[in-house]
């Protein structure tokens, strides 16, 4: 609870703008090949498991897509409070909206406590390196023409920080690793329709509250022809997307368990010179 003295945290994302943005991508038509590419990449890691879900939960915020993709899972939103129940699903997929989380480890550790006994989680957001060109041709644009910045793109979590909230989450056996993907576009606006038919438009809580000048625009597309044109196609641009995909365990007794410090019967420096003569 917090006193008087303390000030509000401020916040990152706009909820509202956020959902404006997700509303107008379903007026205009959904582009969703970057959930296509994560739902292959699910089933694809469902598949080495070699175990059947039978209690399945997919929380996102672009359900008609994934009502289509896991049709015997449960449709959740994305709100910051889950609409999960505690132990009851064996499997929890977040699916493309953690990046937008206004609390990432607060979405995951409830995610995990909607798991019964070693099910499992699975998260895939943008991250690392995504619209990094996008991200230095608007900032280079607008502080030529206006002289000033505002934000423009979401900040993109690291591998390492993300797959460090796992760990912190409760989950056990935390995996992260990247699937990179560079996009060809005609030019900017281009991209940007694409943007918008994501619902990955800016809703950023610190945006500018005002139509983004011309100038800055036309200079941006500019700089993007000149700084990043697809490396196949010299006449179109490219657009770098890293999806982050995460994956962990609820906590059970038949998991394997790491070895209690102290525990080994060899010291380390025997066992590498038994290592090398068995080599030998």
């Amino acid at each position: 609870m917090m006193n008087a003295h303390q000030k509000p945290v401020p916040q990152l994302i706009d909820r509202a703008a956020l959902m404006r943005n997700r509303a107008r991508a379903d007026r205009i038509g959904s582009v969703d090949f970057l959930h296509r590419i994560v739902a292959e990449e699910l089933q694809d890691r469902l598949a080495e498991v070699n175990r059947s879900f039978t209690a399945m939960a997919v929380v996102t915020g672009m359900p008609d897509f994934w009502a289509k993709a896991m049709p015997d899972a449960r449709i959740v939103e994305d709100a910051p409070e889950l609409d999960l129940a505690p132990g009851a699903y064996d499997l929890v997929v977040h699916a493309m909206s953690l990046h937008w989380a206004e609390d990432p480890v607060g979405q995951i550790a409830q995610s995990a406590r909607a798991l019964r006994p070693d099910g499992l989680f699975f998260a895939a957001c943008p991250g690392g390196r995504t619209l990094h060109e996008l991200r230095d041709v608007l900032t280079r644009a607008e502080a030529e023409v206006t002289g000033g910045l505002s934000p423009r793109i979401l900040p993109m979590g690291e591998i390492r920080d993300l797959g460090a909230l796992l760990g912190r989450a409760g989950l056990a056996l935390p995996v992260a690793d990247q699937i990179s993907q560079n996009v060809s576009y005609l030019d900017l606006v281009h991209l940007a329709r694409d943007l918008r038919g994501m619902g990955e438009g800016n809703a950023l809580a610190g945006r500018l509250r005002r139509p983004t000048r011309s100038a800055v625009l036309l200079r941006a597309a500019q700089l993007y022809a000149e700084s990043y044109p697809d490396l196949q196609n010299p006449d179109r641009i490219r657009a770098t997307f890293d999806l982050v995909c995460l994956t962990g365990w609820a906590p059970d007794a038949s998991q394997q368990q790491p070895l209690r410090p102290g525990s080994a019967k060899m010291p380390l420096a025997d066992a590498l010179a038994s290592m090398r003569k068995t080599t030998e």
